[in-house]
């Protein structure tokens, strides 16, 4: 029989069934290396025990006192009737101070018996107010035996050393995490090292059983600073030739070279622009061609500035492919966007978008819709073109994915907002190609460069960050209506004046407000209402109501119609249509026009409950103004008190343009972990210790170092250690692809 290695063996081996169960449960810890990875959240240091005589209210601390006085109280509750409810009340003192500590129910028999007068323990817990008295409910609490020496010694050492605080749960307590790791560290022997040893003496690193011991047992701020500098490497690194090895495969794969031809399409399309391309989208067209034209697939991320012309691009990359003979898809989160690409698609195109053959350069293409609310008789013509070549272009939503669906020659797969993607659809399309199409992926949320080396490794980044010409400055201000309501009534005046200068306008609500109501964002639904929020009569905060309110108040006389998810798709066709021909002055929408939504003739916003929107979000929405020669106006709306966070983050908005900037603001705020769980497969649970933003030089070198390691290993049979540890990545990103963004 095999014996299984150490760090494979079950902790329900190690540390028994019930231990086990609350760990795989409650942590998702399973195995012996499950558990020496579960690594301190932080430190205690010496002498940070609290004085009873300084407790912080509301925070988690540990004190080590003597039991003054125990006393078990009966009373009658509605569980308990018959007087049989038990409450142990014990103070505790440690000389500077005395605490309360209260147990309840069952919870009582253990801590009767053993907390005794003159008793001393480390106890640990909440600290609340109860009848004006600070106390600890049911306190987790570790007996200090011994004699008064030895137990002087063990205070000491429990109080001296560098105490390792894990992430805990409510089923167990950082110290029952502590003592099972001490159970456990002696297999960090065993661990089997990841890091090639050149990499590894090179950079000075310790040896991983070494970070192991010293994260969870240092003697010194050094030793943790050493083992924190290691085991970033070690996830920085494993991430990083994960990537490599999927970009590697990729490149193994066949595609068929797609060069224009000289007078196709693509020079047709390019002589009727009424502008000229910005030097930026050149720029990035030229290494979108450059890719297009080898014979491995392309896989580019292309990001970009709200507003920079990425569909251009895109648009000009498709016409490219078309030219070569093959057929190109662009993939949409959501139906408006779909029509709107379409809608946009078919008039930058005009005639050349009403061609018979496929290829037939100067006839043009057909450009064909696919979405799953459409008409039978519609889907069934737009699947035909597809499966005949007759159409060299399709715009569509999911639907593009399904089965049935099926191209006579797919080229190229465009994915716009690819955080709406899980990787299973974007490979599910590009499964359609006779070869692996090409591929280019659309963000129009900014990415820090080190989050799109981990988020999007597997890709080659293009960034266009230059806005075309004639492009106009958007102003934007928060609106405080709670604390200046007047301001609020400017704000409705200041988009009559846009109406009446000829322009129109969006107000954006998180809410739809009928009967079967949800906020838009699921993410924002866990928001409760805070006092302040309840205390004011605050205006309704819905599409349906807000729209009613206006029609009938403030924007009386205008023509405003409503915009949101749940309506019929062609009555949502519908609208946008009347919106971008000007027919109507004001639109009031949910996020459904955060993306990709072109109308230049808008040039104000009003975004109510601005807080309760991301700051990417916001910046996405305020990419629907300014779009065309007139300036563009933001106004954030919001009730939430000055010094709030909600407010600062507002103003960050407020303040900068810059779509980078406020990524990197939305991400610390956020934590990298939320950004990597939605976008990287299983990044959330790999990455403990690196910090994605912080950790941009480590990040960019393990790159390196991992594409050398692949190139020269692809399968990795010199290194055994690092291919289990891609195993155990590999499958958290099996478990948890991307989530919908």
């Amino acid at each position: 029989m095999d014996l299984v290695p150490a760090l494979e063996e079950p902790l329900k081996k190690v540390l028994g069934p019930a231990t086990a169960k609350v760990m795989a449960e409650h942590l998702g810890l399973h195995s012996v290396g499950d558990l020496l990875h579960h690594y301190p959240r932080r430190y205690e240091e010496r002498g940070q025990l609290t004085h009873l005589a300084d407790l912080p209210m509301d925070e988690h601390v540990t004190v080590v006192a003597q039991v003054a006085d125990a006393r078990l109280h009966t009373f009658a509750s509605a569980k308990a009737p018959r007087g049989k409810g038990q409450r142990l009340e014990v103070t505790i003192t440690d000389g500077s101070g005395r605490l309360q500590l209260v147990f309840f129910g069952n919870g009582v028999h253990k801590p009767h018996k053993e907390l005794l007068p003159g008793t001393r323990a480390l106890f640990a817990g909440k600290v609340s107010l109860f009848n004006r008295r600070l106390q600890l409910a049911h306190p987790a609490y570790e007996l200090l035996r011994g004699a008064d020496d030895e137990a002087a010694e063990t205070v000491e050492s429990w109080a001296g050393a560098l105490i390792p605080l894990y992430p805990a749960t409510a089923k167990l307590e950082s110290w029952k995490i502590g003592k099972a790791i001490q159970t456990v560290l002696p297999s960090a022997q065993e661990a089997i090292d990841p890091l090639p040893e050149s990499l590894r003496e090179g950079r000075g690193l310790l040896p991983l059983p070494e970070a192991l011991l010293k994260i969870h047992r240092p003697h010194t701020k050094a030793d943790i600073a050493d083992a924190h500098a290691r085991l970033k490497w070690d996830e920085a690194f494993v991430l990083q030739v994960a990537l490599a090895r999927r970009r590697h495969a990729d490149a193994q794969l066949p595609a068929v070279p797609r060069k224009p031809a000289p007078d196709g399409l693509l020079s047709a399309f390019d002589d009727r622009l009424p502008f000229t391309l910005t030097d930026g989208q050149r720029k990035v067209s030229k290494e979108i061609f450059d890719d297009l034209a080898t014979d491995h697939p392309m896989h580019r991320l292309l990001q970009g500035e709200v507003g920079s012309g990425k569909t251009m691009v895109a648009l000009r990359a498709m016409l490219a492919v078309v030219d070569a003979g093959g057929q190109a898809a662009m993939l949409a989160p959501t139906e408006v966007l779909a029509q709107q690409h379409h809608r946009s698609i078919v008039e930058m195109m005009g005639e050349l978008a009403e061609g018979g053959m496929l290829g037939g350069s100067e006839q043009g293409t057909k450009v064909v819709l696919l979405t799953g609310s459409m008409g039978t008789a519609a889907r069934r013509q737009a699947m035909l073109d597809l499966v005949t070549g007759e159409a060299g272009i399709v715009i569509g939503t999911h639907a593009l994915i399904e089965d049935k669906v099926q191209f006579h020659d797919l080229g190229l797969v465009v994915v716009d907002e690819q955080h709406r993607f899980g990787v299973e659809q974007r490979d599910a399309l590009r499964g359609k190609g006779k070869q692996p199409p090409h591929l280019l992926v659309m963000t129009a949320t900014p990415i820090p460069r080190t989050v799109a080396m981990t988020v999007f490794g597997d890709l080659e980044t293009s960034v266009l960050d230059q806005l075309p010409a004639g492009r106009s400055p958007i102003a934007s201000h928060v609106v405080p209506a709670a604390d200046k309501p007047h301001f609020l009534t400017r704000a409705w005046e200041r988009v009559r004046e846009e109406v009446e200068n000829g322009h129109q306008a969006y107000v954006v609500c998180p809410r739809i407000g009928d009967d079967i109501d949800e906020p838009a964002d699921p993410k924002k639904s866990a928001k409760k209402k805070s006092p302040e929020d309840e205390a004011e009569k605050r205006p309704p905060l819905a599409v349906l109501d807000v729209a009613d309110q206006l029609t009938k108040g403030p924007l009386h006389g205008l023509r405003v119609e409503v915009l949101h998810g749940r309506m019929h798709p062609d009555d949502k066709d519908a609208v946008m249509r009347r919106f971008a021909a000007g027919e109507t002055h004001v639109l009031v929408a949910t996020t459904v026009i955060e993306v990709g939504v072109n109308v230049p003739n808008a040039t104000a916003m009003v975004i109510m409950d601005a807080d309760r929107f991301g700051v990417s979000q916001l910046h996405q929405l305020r990419g629907r103004v300014g779009r065309g020669s007139a300036p563009g106006l933001c106004l954030l709306v919001s009730e939430m008190p000055e010094a709030s966070p909600a407010r600062q983050r507002l103003n960050a908005v407020a303040s900068t343009l810059d779509g980078f900037e406020l990524s990197r603001i939305d991400l610390e705020q956020r934590r990298e972990g939320d950004v990597l769980g939605q976008a990287q497969s299983g990044a959330r649970t790999s990455l403990r210790v690196l910090a994605v933003i912080e950790d941009e030089e480590i990040i960019a070198e393990a790159r390196e170092e991992a594409t050398a390691v692949v190139e020269a290993d692809p399968e990795l049979t010199q290194l055994p250690g690092l291919r289990t540890a891609l195993d155990a990545l590999v499958d958290e990103e099996r478990e948890q692809y991307l989530e919908k963004g």
